[in-house]
């Protein structure tokens, strides 16, 4: 495959259009055909297994559909299989078997060279942040358009934008260990959506923090994925998938047990209604305690 091809390929996973009705702060999107036009899904695996080192299973012969603009958890015990998946999507980790595709186009195809340009469309948040300690919540953010050689005049207006976003504009020059564990989060998931990702991948992002904390972590999430981001989370907190109302595949040993569509849930609502429907739902009053 020549490297002309391969970035034909990926630009299609960069492609979707969205908006945001109530983003406290506008941010320009990118705009382009949407691979999904064609009904190809943004994430795909056929008959996956991942059989580690050793001999331990990973996967075993798992498939799913994941289309533009769904928001998906991938729930189940730990080992079942969860951070396989999202570390196969990312291509930290090379499938043993059956494919694995992003946009239609297959992972296994992608030479070693060319997996920066597709991180450059996948935003990924994990539990524990993954922050540089020496670096001010302005540069963390910064630092992910610099390393795929962002022009300056775009990184200082599209940082800023970012932080506004996630609420965080006023913690520019913050050092990590100067915020709480949310506004952690909140840099990690500004960091990863900065540079508006048709994809974003996050494993674990509440695992660390209080259900308050949780909830807002969810609205900004649930906030970026109406602009049309598709998102996939995998968690184990169970009570807030199943207040979430959103499409959930389980695992366990492996294997896609279930594969779920929430009827109970309205597509047009909005991130204040979501997050006040949530609290209502897990019982957590304004301060972040049990009602």
């Amino acid at each position: 495959m020549t490297s002309t091809r391969t970035r034909s390929a990926l630009a299609r996973v960069a492609s979707r259009a969205g908006s945001e009705d109530d983003a406290p702060a506008p941010v320009q999107m990118r705009s382009a055909p949407s691979a999904a036009v064609s009904g190809v899904p943004v994430v795909e695996l056929k008959d996956v297994s991942k059989v580690y080192d050793g001999g331990s299973v990973g996967l075993e012969r798992a498939s799913m559909r994941i289309g533009r603009g769904e928001f998906v958890f991938l729930v189940g015990p730990t080992g079942c299989g969860k951070s396989t998946c999202i570390r196969l999507l990312m291509k930290e980790l090379e499938a043993s078997a059956g494919e694995v595709l992003i946009a239609g186009h297959a992972l296994g195809e992608v030479p070693r060279k060319q997996v920066p340009l597709l991180r450059r469309n996948i935003g990924t948040v994990f539990q524990d942040y993954k922050l540089l300690p020496n670096r001010t919540v302005y540069d963390n953010v910064a630092y992910s358009l610099q390393v795929i050689s962002e022009p300056r005049a775009e990184i200082r207006r599209k940082v800023p934008d970012i932080l506004r976003l996630v609420g965080l504009s006023t913690k520019l020059h913050n050092f990590p260990d100067e915020l709480s564990g949310g506004e952690q989060q909140r840099v990690s998931i500004a960091r990863a959506f900065v540079n508006h990702p048709p994809l974003l991948l996050a494993d674990e992002p509440t695992g660390n923090l209080d259900p308050e904390t949780s909830i807002g972590i969810m609205q900004l999430i649930y906030r970026i994925n109406r602009t049309g981001t598709t998102v996939v989370i995998a968690t184990h907190d169970k009570e807030m998938v199943d207040k979430m109302r959103r499409r959930v595949i389980e695992m366990r040993d492996g294997r896609i047990i279930r594969d779920e569509t929430s009827g109970l849930y309205r597509p047009d609502e909005s991130t204040t209604e979501f997050a006040v429907r949530l609290r209502g739902e897990l019982g957590v009053g304004v301060e972040g305690h049990p009602n």
